[in-house]
Parts: structure tokens; C-alpha cells; sequence
């Protein structure tokens, strides 16, 4: 029987992240879309909340929490409930830690997770998404030859957060044309080149880059998993949990948003929340977000018990992309006029929700 009940401590830690994304992460949301840039100040204040080095091993600097898929679902939630572009920046870090943390061999977690277990804040990424009409992630048109001791790889990502501030990055490529493999790639590695910043109709804050390989040589000691390689499968699964749980952080902040206008907007003497049209459309969305929780929860739940999720993982993604856009623009449509113009930020979380969609691989629980 599944329970999806949280206990005691999964209750506080949802609360205080919650509360951090109401009170620090929301205020600062609109400034952020506007200039396209984070201040430093609330990247430090989330480096204190332990998003990344809770579950680093105390071996190598982190505290030592076990990882829990559901605990990272609810913690992407409540930040995407602040901003979701903000969230992403904070997150980006797991992209490199969490895949060499579960899959990595013993001299990868030494030589990668120390840089995430200090005081302050440590980019990292990982390259998955091709700038490609038709990219498919099981196909990819990255390679990863194998030559002498190691490998060499050649082609184009795009969609990398924090590419330009991270000293590494996770790049998947195939090596064979059949499987995928991931390789920790450092920055400075001739033949890899980043991109200018992308300009993307959402998301304005969280800076992603194009990456280009060419003929980029990399030791065999640099393919996570050494000869055993990575369970790409899983991975992808972890991928678009996270996605798909900041998703409905996302869709909670515009319904939430919409019913305290409707219940304060006043159109004939009476709220428009009493309107049969407003009040069915705002019981719509809040079933849309239950619905799409409890699709992340069963996927992260799955995970947590070692099982195959990747149906359950590509389910939860689509159908969270699509609800949320569904709620936002719900949201713009209950707040009329002013759901358009920028003084509400409904129409900045329209423009976020549209973008789920497309991501891949940008987060990871």
C-alpha cells in the first residue's frame, strides 16, 4: 500500500524551506526576471539550508543525511513555490554531485563531492539536452570514442545551467552509438568551448549556455562508473521527478495567487470568487495541482525503493508540464487585464511553465 504521508521530520524540513521561499526567494523573484541575474546574498542564504551537502557523506564534508528522492521532490516544490528560474540556480549543483554520489567510483566521490561540501556555494551542471529540433535523449548525437586510454568527445549541448561558473561538468554522450555514458568534463579542457548566454522567453535569472566539443580528449577515469558506466534510465528518471515537481511549486504559486485576487477583486458589488466561471476555474486548478503531486510522489516514491521509474517519471513530466501551463494561464485569465501587465507576476510564471516542456536534465531530486 502506498502512504504518502510525510513524517515529522519530512514536515519541518518542507516548512522551512517553504518558508525561505516565501520570505526570500518570492521577494526577490520580479527584480530577478527584470535584471536577469540572482544577488549573491540569497545564493549564500540557500547554501546554509543544506539543499546539496545534506546528503554528501560525512567522509567527504557533507552531513550525512541519507538521499531521498520524495525529500528532494518536496524540497524542488517548496523553492519553485518562490521562483522556479531561482530554484533551478540553487539546484544545479546536484546535476554533478548527486550522479557521481550514487553511481561514481570511489576516487569520483572523493575528487568531485568535497567541492560541494563547503561553506559557500559551488556551481556545478550537466550538459544532456542537443540543439536539435528532434533530440531525443536515448539518441544521442554526442560521442565519446574510445581512444588509447580514454575517450574523445565531439558535439553541441544546450540548455546548461551555470556552464560558464562551474569548474566541471556532467556531459552525456554515447560511446557506441547504444548506450549512454556520463563523463566529468573540467572547463578548462581543450576543444570545449561555452557558448554566449542564451536568451530564453522564460526562466530569465537561471543562465544556461550552449556548450561545443570538439575533439575533447578525456581520461578513462573521467566516465562516471568507471567500466560498470551509469543506469542512464534512472538518472533520467531523477531528472524529470525534479522537473516535474517544480512544476507544481510553480502552478501552487499561481493558483494561490489567483484565488486571493479573486476573493479581494470586487466586480458588481461582490468578490469574483463568488462567480460560478472564476470559482469553477480556480477548483479546477487546485485538482490539476493534487493530481500532478501525486503523480511526483509515486515516481520519487518509486525511486526510493530502487524500482524501475521510468514510466512513472515520464508520466509525472508531461502531465505536470502541461497542468501548469494550463494553471498559470488560468491565473493570467482570473486576474483579467491585469494578469498582462507586470505588476502581477503571473504573466513571468506563464512564461516559466511554458518552458517545462522543453527541459531536460536541468534538475535532479
Amino acid at each position: 500500500m502506498i502512504d504518502f504521508e510525510l513524517t515529522e521530520e519530512q514536515k519541518m524540513m518542507r516548512e522551512s524551506v517553504g518558508a525561505f521561499a516565501r520570505d526570500r526567494i518570492r521577494p526577490a523573484a520580479r527584480v530577478a526576471d527584470e535584471t536577469g541575474a540572482i544577488p549573491d546574498a540569497l545564493i549564500t542564504q540557500s547554501w546554509e539550508l543544506g539543499l546539496v551537502q545534506g546528503a554528501i557523506p560525512e567522509s567527504f564534508g557533507g552531513f550525512g543525511d541519507q538521499r531521498c528522492a520524495l525529500n528532494g521532490a518536496v524540497v524542488a516544490e517548496e523553492l519553485a513555490y518562490g521562483d522556479m528560474s531561482i530554484a533551478l540556480h540553487m539546484l544545479a549543483p546536484r546535476l554533478l554531485a548527486y550522479p557521481v554520489l550514487e553511481m561514481g567510483t570511489d576516487e569520483q566521490r572523493r575528487r568531485i563531492l568535497e567541492r560541494f561540501a563547503g561553506r559557500g556555494f559551488a556551481a556545478g551542471t550537466a550538459a544532456l539536452v542537443e540543439p536539435r529540433f528532434d533530440f531525443d535523449a536515448s539518441e544521442m548525437e554526442t560521442t565519446a570514442s574510445p581512444e588509447g586510454d580514454g575517450y574523445v568527445l565531439n558535439g553541441k549541448k544546450c540548455l546548461v545551467p551555470l556552464a560558464a561558473e562551474s569548474e566541471s561538468c556532467l556531459v552525456f554522450a554515447t560511446p557506441d552509438g547504444k548506450r549512454v555514458d556520463a563523463f566529468v568534463v573540467d572547463r578548462g579542457v581543450p576543444g570545449v568551448t561555452i557558448t554566449a548566454r542564451e536568451k530564453n522567453m522564460g526562466l530569465k535569472p537561471l543562465a544556461t549556455y550552449g556548450i561545443e566539443f570538439k575533439d575533447v580528449r578525456v581520461s578513462a577515469d573521467a566516465r562516471v562508473g568507471g567500466e560498470r558506466g551509469i543506469d542512464f534510465n534512472r538518472l533520467m528518471s531523477e531528472f524529470r521527478v525534479a522537473i516535474a515537481a517544480l512544476g507544481v511549486g510553480l502552478s501552487r504559486a499561481a493558483y494561490d495567487y489567483a484565488r486571493d485576487y479573486a476573493k479581494q477583486r470586487r466586480a458588481f458589488g461582490v468578490p469574483i470568487a463568488t462567480k460560478q466561471s472564476v470559482a469553477f476555474m480556480l477548483a479546477d486548478m487546485a485538482i490539476e495541482i493534487d493530481a500532478s503531486r501525486l503523480l511526483v510522489w509515486e515516481a520519487a516514491w518509486r525511486l526510493d525503493r530502487g524500482d524501475d521509474a521510468l514510466k512513472h517519471g515520464y508520466l509525472a513530466k508531461n502531465y505536470v508540464a502541461a497542468s501548469a501551463l494550463k494553471i498559470a494561464d488560468n491565473a493570467v485569465q482570473v486576474l483579467g487585464g491585469h494578469g498582462y501587465i507586470r505588476e502581477h507576476p503571473v504573466e513571468m510564471w506563464l512564461r516559466n511553465a511554458r518552458g517545462l516542456a522543453a527541459l531536460e536534465g536541468i534538475a535532479t531530486v
